[in-house]
């Protein structure tokens, strides 16, 4: 067994190799941000009704928390010359790309009869490639380093990647672009064909997001490479584990378990409140201009990256991310019961803000005058700042939790399983927040979108409102209640973390005698 480049039990990756590795969860979430729209292209392009189009997404996230486990068992057996996790991320890729590529090219070419079938064969293939990549994001968090003190730096960048590209970049590209771009209007300049509905807009998300996906997936490798070796793996040994192994795992590891019903409450509800559909009613509907998300996320994206930073910094780094979870619930849920009181008791139509139509508006200094400005849209803004500080905090020290959770594993048993640490906590989350989908098909079904969804065009109604807030503001409130009691019984405190990392690294010093 070769020696760890360190001596004290701790080993540490570099700056630059968290910053690049970050960019795998990045890859993966463009892909799932360009899903996002599924359910329009399944209505306008495939030709099916709005909750089969709802239905179909959740049961494909079943099939896609159904591929975790056998995926996470085949990253536990793997261990290349190219690494145990590498192989992953570049298999995965190549499926996105071509899988999704073919999605939106083919499809519209087959006869109308055979498009549904065929988009489920091959969406069912694409959630294998996005399985095998998102894995990664998970596995390997424990061979990039073991330091308490690093590790909340993956969740650092992680926010930063997230909010810029998905939350500010996508959203001002697609409603300040390519919504313009593509909705079919005609001579009296009325909207005959959404963009949503528009195969030519899908053409165009595909290719410009798999290139950049790519590019993200080509940064992560080469941050791994250093790092993605036997000696970083759990004792430095290779352990053989069974089936029966991770029974045990998942009936004796209090933490695996906590975190597992923290996470996926949270993302189901988190999946609902940034649904496609409900962005659109919440900006395009309630506030009468779609407009106004791309200008929401412009205004809000890097003062929340500025708080997720600072935030995770002192609180992660300094406190555990135990507590930095926590923290960041409470914060999530002060701040958003504030935006329902305001969408409630305000007026949202009153919202004005500087609208950034696309890259170029955004760095137009006249978009930033103070005319452009209303007291309801700066109430908003603040408060919307303050929400996406407090809930990328907690949502993003889940993934190095993980981690933690794949050592504390090593500590109890001796085995080292992060492959299923990671498709566990996956396939929960996938099964639960599979059902986002339906759930806001169902209830806009039930105030009458049944056979199409809400778009930016729709008329205002009361029942609109209701279950935009239902989404928006109930279902994350929920989650995070979940949140605050699961981590009441989980064991993995700051101080609980250093014990753990010591008799590991008592346990590899052993190992490192005998060889």
């Amino acid at each position: 067994m070769k020696k760890p480049l360190e001596e004290n039990g701790i080993h540490r990756a570099k700056l630059w190799e968290i910053a690049f590795y970050a960019l795998n969860n990045t890859s993966t979430n463009i892909y799932m941000a360009l899903m996002g729209y599924i359910s329009y292209y399944l209505i306008g392009i495939v030709g099916v009704g709005a909750v089969l189009a709802g239905s179909f997404v959740t049961v494909m996230r079943i099939w896609d928390g159904v591929t975790d486990p056998f995926v996470g068992f085949v990253v536990d057996k793997t261990n290349t010359k190219f690494g145990k996790n590498r192989p992953f991320i570049v298999v995965g890729q190549i499926i996105l790309f071509v899988s999704s590529f073919i999605l939106f090219n083919v499809t519209p070419s087959i006869p109308k009869s055979g498009r549904f079938p065929f988009f489920v064969v091959v969406y069912m293939v694409y959630i294998i490639g996005y399985t095998c990549q998102c894995v990664v994001t998970k596995s390997a968090q424990s061979c990039l380093t073991n330091d308490p003190k690093q590790r909340p730096i993956f969740a650092m960048f992680d926010s930063v990647y997230n909010v810029v590209a998905l939350t500010m970049i996508v959203p001002i590209y697609i409603s300040g672009t390519l919504i313009p771009k593509y909705n079919v209007t005609n001579d009296a300049g009325e909207v005959t064909l959404s963009a949503f509905y528009n195969p030519e807009m899908f053409h165009h998300l595909q290719l410009l997001f798999g290139c950049i996906a790519a590019v993200c997936a080509v940064l992560a490798v080469i941050g791994l490479w250093r790092k993605d070796r036997q000696e970083y793996f759990g004792t430095g040994e290779v352990v053989k584990v069974g089936f029966k192994d991770y029974v045990d795992v998942l009936a004796h590891n209090r933490a695996i378990q906590m975190l597992v019903a923290s996470a996926s409450s949270d993302k189901l509800s988190m999946s609902m409140r940034n649904n496609a559909t409900i962005m659109i009613t919440m900006f395009g509907v309630i506030c009468g201009n779609y407009a106004l998300y791309g200008s929401v996320s412009a205004l809000t994206s890097i003062p929340v990256c500025l708080l997720t930073i600072l935030g995770m910094g002192y609180i992660g780094r300094n406190l555990g991310q135990k507590k930095a979870l926590v923290i960041g619930t409470i914060g999530s849920i002060a701040s958003a019961l504030g935006i329902f009181l305001l969408m409630w008791l305000g007026d949202p139509t009153s919202m004005k803000l500087p609208i950034v139509n696309g890259i170029k508006g955004l760095l137009n200094p006249a978009t930033w005058s103070p005319a452009n400005w209303s007291l309801f849209g700066l109430t908003f803004i603040f408060l919307y700042i303050v929400l996406g500080g407090f809930m990328s905090i907690a949502s993003s020290i889940v993934i190095p939790m993980t981690a933690d959770c794949a050592d504390y594993e090593v500590y109890r048993s001796g085995r080292y399983v992060p492959g299923l640490m990671g498709t566990l906590f996956s396939f929960v989350d996938k099964i639960i927040s599979s059902l986002a989908a339906t759930f806001v098909a169902l209830m806009f079904a039930a105030i009458g979108f049944r056979k199409e969804l809400p778009v930016e065009s729709t008329p205002y109604s009361d029942g609109i409102f209701w279950v935009t807030m239902a989404c928006f503001i109930g279902a994350p409130l929920i989650g995070w209640i979940i949140n605050l009691i699961a981590m009441k019984f989980y064991p993995l405190t700051k101080e609980k973390m250093e014990e753990i990392q010591e008799e590991i690294a008592a346990i590899k010093a052993k190992a490192m005698e005998k060889n």
